[in-house]
């Protein structure tokens, strides 16, 4: 059972938060101030931390900064009031996992605290040995060409570059090339950059000695340690700050690491594998990534293709995803009817993959006959005009600079602000959504 620390000043609302998280299966704890909270986290595990941003002896941002700098894998969700979005979006960039307008939605809290406790879960697999790891390969043209490059890179030690959108399964092809590689007994690490910011970046990747800044009450392994002898794969590496990358850069380049007010190199044999959902020549070209480190990075280079590149393996994806679905929700379901098989072969998937995997699981889980109707699959798949489809006008990656702009605040005004669901329909991560909005200046 998941444990949720609740602050906030308030104890009516404490009690009453906690009372709806309970009745959903959860175990909550409160507290009434920031110095509560912390101490909270020193005499029990959580799971998770849902805070108020207005706080009577600190700010919620101060809290998130003490947790991340002590509890980097503990999930912050701050709940804010209209007037402090701009607040909340500071606090999405220090790491916290999203925020939650007051007064509060208990269907919203419920959606991204599960959010954020899976996507915790997925970080704590993939740091894990892979030996129980399945790879699905398609039987689609591009899939097949995926396949030959990854089992001709694999037994090398060369840096490999994955490129793809998001929901592809670039993580997937990482792992497949660790498992075909000689370092397969080693450890596989994985990396979300995308959920660094600058002042933790360094100390996640390299770890850091104690007393070397504030909050650093222990001595910390990096990630690259963790990984010695093995593969670190960093996703999302386009988000990384330009003082990191000089910091990788130099780590790839000399084969060591210093931890972060340490003065001894350590030295590490890592293979990098590095995936981006972004079009990181175009970051060299505007100076947003070095290019000594995409040429470090890019020895070998793949490109994972959008699911709707690659139609045939549709049904192959949707078997699989049924047959994962059954077991986990120990259901019997047997198949799709023809309706929803034909929608599944028109729909663009934006999401690719990981949209269809999480489509189906919910799909299984509403059906209670033997097959999936269309009353199971949500209404913007169902009702999606085919003309619409194969045009994927929200998709970011596909438009030019000069309409970048209109078409963030159109997700944007469609989604309600909500970045994580703009974001998703854009095709691109929380971090370059924001980042993108204060490129624009567009507010929110």
């Amino acid at each position: 059972m998941s444990r949720i620390l609740i602050v906030d000043d308030d104890p009516a609302f404490c009690l009453m938060l906690a009372t709806f998280l309970d009745k959903s299966g959860f175990e909550s704890g409160k507290a009434l101030s920031g110095k509560e909270c912390l101490s909270a986290l020193e005499k029990a595990r959580y799971d998770l931390v849902l805070t108020d941003l207005r706080l009577p002896d600190m700010t919620g941002i101060d809290v998130l900064r003490e947790i991340k700098s002590q509890y980097p894998k503990v999930p912050v969700i701050l709940m804010t009031g209209y007037g402090e979005i701009k607040t909340a979006v500071q606090a999405i960039k220090l790491g916290a996992y999203e925020y939650i307008t007051k007064p509060v939605n208990p269907d919203e809290i419920l959606l991204i605290v599960n959010s954020a406790l899976e996507a915790q879960l997925d970080h704590a697999i993939s740091n894990q040995s892979i030996s129980g790891f399945q790879y699905l390969t398609g039987t689609s043209q591009p899939s097949i060409k995926l396949e030959q490059y990854v089992t001709l890179v694999a037994p090398t030690n060369m840096s490999v570059l994955i490129m793809g959108e998001s929901g592809t399964g670039k993580e997937y092809v990482a792992r497949k090339i660790h498992q075909e590689s000689n370092r397969s007994k080693g450890p596989f690490v994985a990396l979300d950059c995308g959920a660094l910011n600058n002042e933790l970046a360094a100390s996640e990747l390299f770890g850091h000695v104690k007393g070397s800044f504030t909050g650093a009450v222990n001595d910390k392994i990096g990630q690259f340690e963790i990984a010695n002898g093995g593969t670190l794969f960093l996703d999302e590496i386009g988000n990384l700050s330009y003082e990191v990358q000089i910091k990788l850069l130099r780590a790839l380049q000399e084969r060591s690491i210093k931890k972060v007010g340490g003065k001894k190199d350590l030295v590490v044999d890592v293979r990098i594998i590095a995936a981006s959902n972004e079009d990181l020549r175009q970051s060299v070209k505007h100076q947003g990534f070095r290019e000594d480190l995409y040429h470090r990075l890019n020895e070998f280079a793949l490109d994972v293709p959008a699911l709707r590149e690659r139609a045939e393996d549709i049904d192959l994806f949707a078997d699989y995803f049924l047959t994962n679905s059954n077991q986990e929700l120990k259901k019997q379901v047997s198949g799709f009817n023809q309706t929803v098989k034909a929608v599944f072969h028109e729909y663009p998937w934006p999401g690719n993959i990981r949209e269809m995997k999480n489509v189906i699981k919910r799909a299984v889980l509403l059906c209670t006959g033997n097959q999936v109707e269309e009353e199971h699959i949500p209404r913007e798949i169902i009702d999606q005009p085919i003309v619409s489809r194969p045009s994927n006008t929200h998709n970011l990656k596909i438009q030019t600079e000069s309409q970048e702009r209109e078409i963030i605040l159109s997700t944007l005004e469609k989604t309600r602000y909500n970045k994580s669901k703009a974001a998703e329909l854009l095709s691109i991560d929380r971090k370059t959504l924001y980042n993108k909005m204060k490129q624009y200046n567009i507010e929110g």
